[in-house]
């Protein structure tokens, strides 16, 4: 029965691609303690595949283009968070990861010499403890055999789960305290009691509010009027007023008068409150301010929604696909504005085959830049990590001209997700046989190993950030599941922490935590190849 189903595997490797994805996201979705493998567990699978079949190899670039496509939504999505990050705290964060990486490489050199691990092992214990794949493909290519990824498929499994035990124990000594999150979208209908003077125009009025608040809707006689500057208001009329903090909002109250809920709202004989999806390209990576909107009838922008968040509109917010606008426009405009904007679902899970087929290229290429380091070699950035670079370049830019660079949420989480699942089913399979053999004589020095390799970044980051340089604890969190890299990891610290900082100093952390691992792995393994 086994040699059966190892001749049909070996002879359909597309079979067994996808009996490893297939099977794999059904194993990771097991879940014990809290504890589940996620997309890692179609390596595992692929490894049993391969050891079952040997001869089932996926032969091709099948896996590197699975690799590119994971980096490259990674950096399309982290893109302005990751220069952001490069300024202000983010600095001492990027630098607190790099040490901590520094000492997991060390604490692997170290302990593979003293039990005699091979150079291809240590590499994959390495990547695998910090599970890396990107890692993973430059000790691949660097060794020139599979057996970096045997140390890879020992090690992952505490690479996930050793973080996550980290954080546990580490917040419930700490016990920290966090505020509700706070809502990013208030909105208010007042009714004017206070002028600066008799008269007053709404350019002058709007001067006088807090920074942050914006009038949306305007009511006189009866009537719901788009805001603009020369309108002049008198006592007794209504404002719409939004701002993205309520104590602005209380304050801008205090200011103009009295709260009048539902004024204006209630009365949509003149205009109308209407939500579309942004879906037409051509609107996308434009500020609001310069956003060409539709002439011949008033139109006023008073929301954005992005993904979960709720957003309020500005000059300098650039729209993007998928984004739902709330505008204010005559009833009888409706349809005008709604072909204006697309309106259309598919948005949610579209993008520019141009521009990522554009930047994968530019990515591709600067991989295989050669970087010459003295007394070392050469060395290179390679396919994990130019594409990660230009990625994120271009998703800072977000726009170049006609090109829109970035895409919808759900698109890219499809995109990196189904890229990291070849990659990882590929590697498992081609080598299923070697693992098998490996761990059946080394494999618990590996798994002694690569426990040690993953504390270490761990508890240089948590000691260090939260006692020496007194880091709030949720972005700890983020900068110890950056370094780790893992996804279900900033998922569990997110439970820990429950703000969305945890989230911003993980995209901080990652992309310079991948690159310097990238780097990290082929100047070591230049130097111990040369000297063996």
């Amino acid at each position: 029965m086994i040699s059966a189903i190892a001749e049909l595997l070996a002879s359909q490797p597309i079979l067994s691609l996808f009996l490893a994805v297939a099977v794999g996201y059904a194993v990771g979705q097991i879940n014990i303690a809290g504890f589940s493998l996620g997309i890692g567990a179609v390596l595992f699978v692929g490894l049993g595949i391969g050891g079952i079949a040997p001869a089932a190899q996926i032969a091709g670039p099948i896996g590197l283009i699975g690799l590119t496509m994971f980096l490259y939504g990674i950096g399309i999505l982290y893109g302005r968070q990751f220069f952001e990050g490069l300024t202000g705290p983010g600095k001492a964060y990027n630098l607190l990861a790099f040490i901590s990486l520094i000492a997991s490489l060390a604490v692997a050199l170290g302990l593979g010499r003293l039990f005699h691990v091979g150079t291809g092992e240590i590499l994959g214990v390495f990547a695998g403890s910090l599970t890396s794949t990107p890692t993973l493909q430059a000790a691949l290519d660097l060794v020139g055999d599979k057996t970096p990824s045997i140390g890879y498929s020992v090690s992952y499994p505490f690479g996930v789960i050793g973080p996550i035990l980290c954080f546990y124990f580490m917040t419930r000594a700490v016990k920290p305290n966090f505020p509700p999150p706070p809502a990013r979208f208030h909105m208010a209908e007042v009714t004017i009691e206070r002028l600066p003077s008799k008269t007053a125009t709404l350019g002058e009025v709007a001067a006088l509010l807090p920074a942050g608040v914006q009038v949306s809707s305007v009511r006189q006689e009866h009537r719901n009027l788009i805001p603009e500057d020369a309108i002049v208001l008198k006592p007794g009329d209504g404002l719409l007023i939004v701002a993205d903090q309520q104590a602005t909002l209380d304050e801008a109250v205090a200011v103009l008068g009295r709260l009048d809920p539902n004024r204006l709202g209630k009365d949509r004989s003149d205009l109308s409150y209407q939500r579309f999806f942004v879906s037409k390209p051509g609107l996308t990576g434009i500020a609001l301010g310069e956003l060409p909107m539709p002439q011949g009838f008033p139109t006023h922008v008073i929301h954005v929604r992005r993904y979960d968040a709720d957003l309020v509109p500005s000059p300098e917010l650039t729209l993007e696909m998928g984004d739902r606008i709330g505008i204010l426009v005559p009833v009888e405009h409706i349809q005008t504005a709604r072909a204006f904007f697309g309106d259309t679902l598919k948005s949610t899970a579209e993008f520019s085959y141009i521009s990522i087929g554009l930047g994968m290229v530019l990515g591709v290429l600067l991989g295989e830049v050669p970087i010459p380091l003295p007394g070392v070699g050469t060395v290179s950035l390679g396919i994990g990590g130019g594409p990660l670079i230009v990625a994120l370049i271009v998703g800072h830019l977000r726009r170049t001209g006609p090109i829109t660079w970035v895409m919808p949420l759900p698109a890219n989480i499809v995109l990196r997700n189904f890229g990291l699942t070849l990659f990882l089913a590929t590697v498992g399979i081609n080598s299923g046989q070697a693992f098998v053999k490996t761990v059946a004589e080394t494999g618990p020095i590996l798994l002694l190993i690569g426990g040690a390799v993953v504390l270490a970044p761990i508890l240089v980051i948590l000691g260090v950030g939260r006692w020496l340089m007194r880091i709030p604890y949720d972005d700890l969190l983020g900068v110890a599941s950056g370094a780790t890299g893992n996804p279900a990891i900033l998922v569990y610290a997110s439970r820990m922490a429950p703000t969305d900082r945890t989230d911003i100093a993980y995209a901080m952390i990652f992309p310079s935590a991948t690159i310097v691992k990238v780097l990290a792995v082929q100047i070591v393994g230049l130097i111990l190849l040369s000297t063996s």
